[in-house]
């Protein structure tokens, strides 16, 4: 073992508090990182292995060969193929059984009459198939259907409802349907598949409500015979079937649906944990890098005296270099641990709040604990590296000096740094977001907004600082004056420490500021396009609900107290080659219910073959008014429509609009998403709400809403996501106050003999206390300040990157509520980081403090 190994080995001994605040920031840094990774590989593997389980004993799926994605569904829709199949299929002598698959949207009411899941995982009605190899769903109570208007139930949905077997409740598809539970389902032995619900009935109820015709079937399933492979089932079956159908194996589908999943939503969101695994480890460097800094600096005498006795520049840097590894290591180990432990509670929190993740056994994969182990080693040793370096350029003669404190401050050059960083960042965040529109840009620009504070944090410390201590001089008396005097010491310092907490409070700021500009922009939406009393809607986020019966609109505008009543349906196709999505409406009643901006040509001439498009997509297309496209739709057919009408507002009538006579021979289930409803002259709101909701009662009891409550409801899920980066971020925050009070722990041993001398000239123990509790406050308040400052700026940032990508015109908000409880919790949370080195300096004997070298 080298002399500088021994050296680090001993200090970390005869100093293992010094590096407490350290080890606990790697360690919590490494165990959300890791969390994430196992969490991912877990959600993976239960995805695998529900879809493996939802096709297990299907070893070929028949379906039509092509689908239609749209940007809001990149599942793609596909068309029915005929039931006939099934006989021309079992003719194979490679077939031991096939039957066809009938799915389509179907949410339950429960015993309450409130709809059974719906916001966010899938609610799923389809046909009970008999084959126990080709169904996924298993009898555990009650009996199978035989009879109109019976149906299985999965055992979760029934469950959450309040119903069991013999039960009758209503099934929306999206017309309601009476319906009487005979039988309750598991799913590979769960209550369900994830929080998915499932109904399955008859076929010829599957058909009659969840196909546009009966004789037509999603999918057939098919399973082989003895011996044969899954690949030899689909060559076998491949020339049996028409064009436009084919067969792909079993593991081939559920391979499928496994993709849609993880790449989308399963990538978006453990994107998102990942982003704030990076907002931990960052704010977790700075807490690493001002504990060596401080330590480095205390040791000042003890590295001069080891540079005197011969020890060269390299020795000195590497012994720092070595306690910043072994303590690295030591913690990353740790944080794998608590990373599994992080993941083990994700797993368990996440479906109880509703989010659509299945049950199964956590995977612990190499890579999420070797990448882990590898980042917080990097990052402990890359915080400590500086300190390292400026330890072994401590000269010989340090060891002659009486102090080893560091009072560095901030430098001309510094400031004159800081300041071009901050110049060039808010040039190019102009130029990304205003000038030429620019996400790169903007997001270039905001990257360097945030080193510029970093690197102009010293210089800002002590004006800061002085502002706001100016009034504990008048409040606290002699212990404010002496918390505001000893933060502001060591400006360097004081940044150092504040910028953990700023960078926690700035993305918590960002959030909140861009989740308020969020609901602006949805009431503005709202109050400028919606020009209905009463809106009646799905739910505002997820695949979940069934959606609106297309009846609804009709029987509501038959209402004496109902001017108009139109409802908004949605279909798609291919127009010039790409999936887009078409408004399915009535455009005389839809033009006076929605503000569509400036109308060229006229929406009531669109009939069976007119289309509405808006100025955006014309001038993309090159059409105008009169111009003839050509749109293709997932039943395989292609028909020419003439351009009736160029709108200038998209925000709620959507791109395309078509009649829905010119949807009708194209439809697969129908379903409207929204109902407007104008009110007669003369009916008051509450009595125009009360008849609509006693309509609405008769189609499953969808919820009818004012225009505000509309605009609420469409942004319903922001406050959830706001809840959930709060939780994420909460980390973040308390490694920062782990970093505030590591440092002022660290300042007390500094300060020893100094605290000592105040205890002596007659300074009680809860002055001392509350001096140094105000000193934490301080550097708390700075570092809030910064992080509201930073965080306000690049929310307006985001919006601003925002507003380019979309034709509606973002609002930027900024709430003053929740920014000031922010400021509040950035204060308290000072206060507590503050109260163990208090109570630690509080205890110091006086005697022992005062004769301290």
């Amino acid at each position: 073992m080298s002399a500088s190994v021994r050296i680090s080995v001993a200090s970390l001994r005869g100093h293992k508090r010094r590096f407490a605040g350290t080890f606990l920031a790697v360690m919590l840094g490494v165990a959300f990182l890791a969390g994430t990774l196992v969490m991912g590989d877990t959600l993976r593997a239960s995805f695998d292995t529900m879809f493996g389980n939802a096709t297990r004993g299907t070893d070929a799926v028949v379906r039509s060969a092509d689908a239609i994605t749209t940007p809001d569904d990149t599942r793609g829709t596909r068309r029915p193929v005929p039931t006939r199949l099934v006989e021309t299929i079992e003719r194979s002598d490679k077939v031991a059984a096939a039957a066809p698959s009938i799915q389509g949207a179907g949410q339950l009411l429960g015993k309450d009459g409130d709809p059974i899941g719906g916001q966010g995982p899938p609610t799923l009605a389809g046909n009970w198939i008999d084959d126990a190899g080709l169904n996924a769903y298993r009898l555990a109570e009650g009996r199978a259907p035989s009879r109109t208007g019976e149906v299985v139930v999965n055992r979760g949905a029934a469950e959450a409802g309040g119903l069991e077997v013999g039960d009758t409740t209503t099934l929306r598809t999206p017309d309601p349907v009476q319906v009487r539970i005979v039988g309750l389902a598991t799913f590979g032995g769960e209550d369900g598949m994830a929080q998915t619900t499932f109904t399955g009935m008859t076929q010829a109820d599957a058909e009659k409500y969840l196909t546009p015709k009966p004789g037509q079937a999603s999918t057939i399933q098919v399973r082989a015979g003895p011996g044969v492979g899954e690949r030899e089932l689909v060559d076998a079956l491949t020339p049996l079937l028409p064009k436009g159908v084919e067969a792909i194996t079993g593991e081939a589908s559920a391979a499928e649906n496994t993709d849609n999943i993880s790449g989308q939503f399963l990538t978006l969101f453990t994107g998102l944990l990942l982003v704030f695994s990076g907002v931990a480890l960052l704010v977790a460097t700075f807490s690493i890098h001002n504990t060596f800094a401080i330590v480095v600096a205390q040791r000042t005498r003890e590295n001069a005296l080891l540079r005197a006795l011969g020890a060269s520049r390299r020795q000195v840097t590497g012994s720092t270099l070595v306690e910043a590894g072994v303590v690295a290591v030591v913690a990353s180990a740790a944080g794998l641990a608590g990373g599994i432990g992080i993941a083990a509670g994700l797993q368990a929190l996440f479906p109880a709040i509703g989010f659509p993740f299945p049950e199964g056994d956590l995977v612990v994969g190499a890579l999420s604990m070797l990448l882990p182990l590898a980042v917080g080693v990097v990052v402990c040793l890359g915080s400590a590296l500086l300190p390292a370096v400026r330890a072994g350029r401590t000269a010989p003669l340090a060891a002659l000096r009486e102090s080893a404190v560091d009072h560095s401050g901030a430098s001309r050059r510094r400031a004159v740094a800081g300041a071009a960083l901050a110049a060039a960042a808010v040039a190019l965040t102009l130029t990304g977001v205003l000038a030429t529109p620019s996400i790169w840009l903007a997001g270039a620009g905001a990257a360097l907004a945030l080193v510029s504070f970093v690197v102009l944090g010293p210089v800002a410390s002590s004006r800061a600082v002085r502002i706001l201590g100016g009034p504990l001089d008048r409040l606290r008396g002699v212990s404010g004056g002496l918390a505001r005097r000893n933060a502001l010491r060591s400006p360097k310092r004081t940044a150092a420490t504040a910028s953990a907490l700023m960078i926690g409070v700035a993305v918590v700021s960002l959030f909140t500021v861009f989740g308020a500009s969020l609901k602006a922009t949805m009431d503005q939406i709202v109050n400028r396009s919606f020009a209905g009393d009463v809106a009646v809607s799905t739910p505002g986020f997820g695949a979940g609900g069934s959606g609106l019966s297309p009846k609804l609109a009709p029987a509501l505008a038959q209402r004496p107290e109902v001017e108009t009543a139109v409802g908004l349906g949605r279909g798609a196709a291919e127009v010039d080659g790409e999936g887009r999505a078409l408004t399915v409406t009535d455009p005389g009643p839809f033009a006076r219910s929605f503000d569509l901006g400036t109308v060229e040509g006229s929406l009531a001439a669109l009939g069976d073959h007119g289309i509405a498009i808006t100025r955006g997509e014309a001038e993309k297309q090159g059409l105008t008014v009169g111009s003839r496209t050509e749109l293709a739709f997932a039943d395989g057919k292609k028909e020419t429509f003439t351009v009736r009408a160029v709108y200038g507002r998209s925000e709620l009538a959507g791109d395309y609009v078509i009649t829905r006579e010119a949807w009708a021979p194209h439809r697969i289930q129908d379903a409207d998403t929204l109902v407007s409803v104008t009110f007669a002259d003369g009916v008051g709101a509450a009595e125009g709400k009360a008849a609509v909701a006693a309509t609405a009662r008769e189609f499953g009891n969808p919820d009818v809403q004012t225009r505000a409550e509309y605009a609420q409801a469409s942004a319903g899920g922001i406050d959830m996501m706001l809840t959930l980066v709060y939780a994420l971020l909460a980390l973040a925050v308390f490694i920062a106050l782990l970093g505030i009070a590591n440092t002022l722990t660290l300042a007390i041993h500094e300060r020893t003999r100094e605290l000592g001398l105040l205890r002596a000239v007659g300074q009680t123990r809860a002055q001392l206390r509350a001096m140094v509790r105000w000193e934490s406050v301080l550097v708390a308040a700075f570092g809030t300040a910064g992080g509201l400052a930073l965080g306000a700026f690049l929310g307006w940032v985001l919006v601003k990157a925002s507003d380019g990508t979309t034709e509606s015109a973002f609002a930027f908000a900024v709430p003053p509520v929740r920014l000031a409880v922010v400021a509040l919790v950035g204060l308290a949370a000072g206060a507590l980081a503050g109260l163990r080195p208090a109570r630690r300096a509080a205890r110091l004997d006086v005697l022992r403090a005062v004769s301290t070298e």
